[in-house]
């Protein structure tokens, strides 16, 4: 047997796996309770002049919802909630109902000249928000001081944005755009919230896993420099064209993605089409390519990694540093 036939055999046993997982999953998922949480707090319009309100009545929403959380029980989350109240972290959005939602801003992002905002994928919830470069609030601050590090002048800000539901990596979710769609319509609203806080900031998305997807439905006639993937399923278009962007589109996928063996394709079962078709790293697909080394999944932000350091690059708007395969 080729090495060829090997291959589509393992991606065809991959996608047929996967299926199976996401029909079965939700029936035991089904069942978890959900921990109690206060309504989010009112807050002002989103300006410049009001960061530091919504920053102040976030806090104080975080801190009631950790309260609730380990009076529930919940020790996880109200250790996870403890830890984003501090004092010295900011948030533009916070609902800690469900699996929560949360936008956190690192640095100045009124007076940045770049905003970087990084969207998660699957199993990113509050409880997942914190912890090394794989969780999306270590990898705004693996990002933010890289670029510290690469332009310690730079007016930088970077944004963790779990401004969407992501699905569970075992649920029918996961297989669709379902969630991606509802995460796409979340994106735009908050780059155009966020051109009312600094007009004249660059605004560069980066988009892992899942969050790929979500930035491939949100492309289309949004106001954005640079839309860097990796780590993707496939965008749910076969080339660049179907996003409709002006924007420079970047694509990467480590040597160690275990991603790599998910099929590039995509098929209906059930009058559900499952599957986000072309590889964006693939000659075809359009995009940039960049440079990963030997990523894994979830190594695309850790510390002193090719892969960071090219997606630095990108924040910076660096273009012409930018490395690729």
């Amino acid at each position: 047997m080729s090495v060829r036939t090997r291959g589509a055999r393992l991606r065809r046993g991959v996608l047929a796996a996967m299926i199976t997982a996401a029909l079965c999953g939700p029936v035991s998922a089904a069942a978890v309770p959900r921990t109690p949480a206060p309504a989010p707090a009112a807050l002002p319009g989103l300006s410049a002049d009001t960061l530091d309100v919504r920053y102040t009545a976030n806090r104080g929403n975080i801190a009631e919802a950790a309260e609730m959380a380990k009076t529930a029980g919940d020790v996880q989350r109200g250790q996870a909630l403890t830890a984003l109240a501090a004092a010295d972290r900011h948030f533009l959005s916070f609902d800690g109902r469900g699996e929560g939602r949360a936008v956190e801003v690192l640095g100045d992002l009124a007076g940045a000249d770049r905003i970087s905002v990084l969207v998660p994928g699957s199993d990113t919830t509050l409880d997942t928000f914190d912890g090394l470069s794989s969780r999306i609030g270590g990898a705004a601050r693996s990002l933010q001081a890289q670029i510290h590090r690469q332009a310690p002048g730079a007016k930088v800000a970077v944004v963790a944005w779990l401004g969407y539901t992501p699905p569970k990596t075992i649920s029918t979710d996961v297989l669709t755009t379902s969630r991606a769609e509802d995460g796409a319509r979340e994106l735009r609203a908050f780059v155009s919230s966020v051109e009312r806080v600094n007009s004249g900031a660059r605004v560069s998305l980066m988009c892992h896993s899942y969050g790929t997807v979500v930035c491939g439905r949100a492309a289309s006639g949004l106001d954005v420099a640079d839309i860097a993937v990796y780590g993707s399923p496939g965008t749910a278009a076969e080339s660049l064209a179907g996003w409709g962007t002006t924007a420079r589109v970047w694509a990467g996928r480590g040597e160690q993605d275990w991603i790599t063996y998910v099929p590039s394709a995509s098929i209906s079962v059930l009058g559900t089409t499952i599957g986000f078709g072309a590889d964006p790293t693939s000659r075809g697909f359009g995009a940039r390519v960049f440079a990963t080394g030997d990523a894994g999944h979830s190594d695309y932000l850790a510390p002193h990694s090719v892969s960071l350091t090219n997606l630095a690059r990108i924040a910076l708007g660096a273009a012409s540093d930018v490395t690729d395969d």
